[in-house]
């Protein structure tokens, strides 16, 4: 029997990237010759914490919404998040006149919750629902609601519309600076680096895509060793972003067959990484945000291959975070 195909291919990502144009932010490359001299390699900073709501998810959250039918766009769309994918969903539904519901974590940052109901603040329909992403389920919360109220359930990352519009990220990271060796891209369910994987693949059948997870949750990692999805605890990390206990269902087979390898930094890198960009690069960027950076930053890092002398993407996924926890996590 063959293999079920991939979610998504290429030209999924290249239709995303249609849909984006105009929309989205063509966010900036970023240099550094200090993290260069650090690393080893030439990086390139893909900023997105510069897009849209401050993260690569707008770029999904759109191009998902952009498909509704009439009929999906009347009823509204249904979405869980710890709170940047909240975030693209409630902006993409008020561009596009369609009403959200956001299932957030109770403890998600407060800028992420205050930013989410600022996007559906006069919108009919449209509110944040709470729960405690330590004793309830937010799948069978979203499932519910979705049921109840006949809305369409868009996830934070197993969805094919979804995982392509984020690969256009890479698309046009790649398209700006040319050839890379490599990739770095965070994870947390995997819809970032699933569109990144396919879209950087078929451009340059050579580079290398590595995923960064944080230490405390490593399931993609403990994955990809296992040869099946592995699901942990909700993990706890300061990378708020990242702490999906498992990769999704349509994002694994695709990790599978494009990713060459997960590495794993601490919350203390992360926050080094943060500093990092704040004085170097004057750059705003939350701990999710810092994780492929964080990699690069540190070249002994245990399953990092040697990548001196290398060209190296680097995805910012975003830059949503409390400024005052901002402030402490830099004060470390």
């Amino acid at each position: 029997m063959s293999p079920s195909p991939l979610a998504i291919q290429p030209a999924d990502v290249l239709a995303a990237a249609q849909r984006l144009r105009g929309v989205a932010h063509r966010t900036p490359v970023l240099r550094s010759r200090t993290a260069d001299a650090r690393s080893g390699a030439t990086l390139f900073f893909k900023a997105e914490n510069q897009q849209r709501m401050g993260a690569f998810k707008f770029r999904g959250g759109y191009n998902a919404l952009a498909q509704f039918t009439p009929e999906q766009r009347r009823a509204g769309a249904l979405a869980f998040s710890s709170g940047n994918h909240a975030q693209a969903v409630a902006l993409a539904g008020r561009l596009l006149d369609i009403p959200t519901v956001i299932v957030m974590p109770h403890d998600a940052p407060a800028a992420k919750l205050a930013a989410t109901r600022e996007y559906q603040a006069g919108q009919a329909g449209s509110e944040v629902v709470l729960y405690d992403r330590y004793t309830e389920d937010r799948d069978a919360i979203g499932q519910r609601l979705a049921t109840e109220r006949g809305m369409t359930l868009i996830p934070p990352f197993d969805h094919p519309h979804v995982m392509a519009g984020q690969g256009t990220a890479a698309l046009e990271l790649i398209d700006e600076v040319g050839a890379l060796d490599a990739l770095l891209v965070c994870v947390g369910g995997g819809g970032l680096i699933s569109g990144c994987a396919t879209i950087a693949k078929a451009m340059l059948p050579d580079v290398r895509v590595i995923g960064v997870e944080p230490e405390a949750g490593n399931d993609t990692q403990l994955s990809l060793a296992r040869g099946e999805i592995v699901t942990i605890p909700v993990p706890r990390t300061i990378a708020d972003g990242a702490m999906s206990p498992a990769s999704g269902q349509l994002t694994f087979p695709v990790i599978q067959a494009l990713v060459e390898r997960i590495v794993t930094v601490s919350d203390a890198q992360l926050v080094e990484t943060m500093r990092f960009f704040a004085e170097r690069l004057k750059q705003v960027v939350e701990p999710t945000g810092c994780l492929a950076a964080a990699a690069a930053l540190n070249p002994g890092l245990a399953g990092l291959p040697d990548l001196r002398g290398a060209r190296v993407g680097v995805i910012v996924s975003g830059g949503n975070v409390d400024l005052p926890r901002f402030a402490e996590y830099l004060a470390r």
